[in-house]
C-alpha cells in the first residue's frame, strides 16, 4: 500500500525541503485530502503534527514522517475492533451497505471464519429485492456450509428475519448472520426498513443484534465517507468492513471514518477468495501504508 511512506517522500523531493515550514503542512493536508482521508480528519491531523513538530522541535520530513505514524498508529488502535460475540446464546450480526460493495460475499466468507473457528452459523437473505442477492448469498452459504434461510424475490424483509430468528433459536445457533438491502434512492424508506428488522431482531431476543456491520468499497474513496455518515444516523452501525482493498493503492479512508464516525473497522477484505477477510490489525494496517514501495500512487 505504502500510501504516507510515499507521500512524505514526494512532499520531501518536490518542495526541496531541508527545513519543515508551513507550506509543508499545507502540501501535507492538501495530499491528505486526495488520498481520501477526508477533509475534516485531514485538517485534525496536519493541526496535531504541527503542534508537535512543534514541541518536540522537528525539522526533518524523516522526523515529521514517524511522529505521523505513531499518530495513525494511535487513531487506528481507538474503538473496538474485535467482533463482539455474545459466549452464551445467540450473536445477531446485521450486515448494511449499498449495492455492490461486496456486502453478499463478505457474509459468506465471515460464516466460513466463524464456523472454523467452531461456531454454528445461519445466515438469513433478507434483501428480497433483488434475486440476485439472494441466489449469490446462496451460493457462498454452499462454500462455507452452513444454512440459510430465503425467502422468494420481492417477500416481506422482516418476515425473512422472523423465520430466521425462530431457525436460530431451534437449532440453537451461535451466530446469525443478515442481509439487508442496499437500496439509497430513498433514505426515510431505507431508515424505516432497518429500523423494522432491528425490532424485530430486538423483540425475538433482547439485547440483539449485537453488531451491525457497514460494508464499504476502499475504492470508492470519499464517497465511502459519506455512506458512513448516512448509515451510522439510520442505524446505529457498531462498525465497518472494508472492502476491494487489494484493487487500491489508497485505503486513507479508514482514518475519516475512524476519526470523524467513530467507527472501528472490524475487518478488511483483500481478495475473491472465501479466506480473503481478516479480522483488522490496526498496527498492520498502519504499518502497510507507511511502507515506501516503488511506483506506489
Amino acid at each position: 500500500m505504502g500510501l504516507f511512506g510515499n507521500l512524505f517522500k514526494k512532499i520531501g523531493q518536490a518542495m526541496g525541503l531541508t527545513k519543515i515550514d508551513e507550506s509543508f503542512f499545507e502540501e501535507l493536508e492538501e495530499q491528505l485530502i486526495l488520498a481520501d482521508v477526508g477533509a475534516v480528519t485531514a485538517m485534525d491531523l496536519v493541526e496535531n503534527l504541527r503542534r508537535e513538530a512543534k514541541k518536540q522541535g522537528l525539522d526533518s520530513v524523516e522526523a515529521c514522517a514517524g511522529c505521523f505514524r505513531q499518530q495513525i498508529t494511535e487513531l487506528l488502535e481507538a474503538g473496538e475492533h474485535q467482533l463482539q460475540l455474545e459466549p452464551q446464546g445467540l450473536t445477531v450480526v446485521l450486515f448494511l451497505g449499498v449495492n455492490g460493495v461486496g456486502k453478499t460475499t463478505t457474509i459468506g466468507k465471515l460464516a466460513n471464519q466463524l464456523k472454523s473457528q467452531g461456531q454454528k452459523v445461519l445466515v438469513a437473505a433478507a434483501d428480497t429485492f433483488r434475486a440476485a442477492a439472494i441466489d449469490q448469498l446462496e451460493v457462498w452459504c454452499g462454500r462455507a456450509g452452513v444454512e440459510l434461510i430465503r425467502h422468494h424475490e420481492g417477500a416481506d424483509p422482516g418476515s425473512v428475519v422472523y423465520d430466521a430468528m425462530a431457525a436460530a433459536h431451534s437449532r440453537k445457533v451461535d451466530v446469525l448472520l443478515v442481509d439487508t438491502a442496499g437500496r439509497l434512492q430513498n433514505k426515510s424508506n431505507l431508515m424505516e426498513e432497518l429500523k423494522k428488522l432491528r425490532r424485530i431482531i430486538e423483540r425475538e431476543h433482547p439485547g440483539q443484534p449485537g453488531e451491525v456491520l457497514l460494508v464499504l468499497d476502499a475504492t470508492t474513496g470519499q464517497n465511502a465517507l459519506s455512506q458512513a455518515k448516512l448509515f451510522k444516523e439510520a442505524a446505529g452501525v457498531t462498525g465497518v468492513v472494508l472492502t476491494k482493498l487489494d484493487g487500491t493503492a489508497k485505503g486513507g479512508v479508514v482514518l475519516g471514518i475512524q476519526h470523524e464516525y467513530g467507527l472501528p473497522v472490524k475487518f478488511t477484505g483483500w481478495g475473491e477468495g472465501i479466506g480473503d477477510l481478516q479480522p483488522f490489525d490496526a498496527a498492520g494496517f498502519s504499518q502497510r501504508l507507511f511502507e515506501i514501495g516503488e511506483g506506489e500512487e
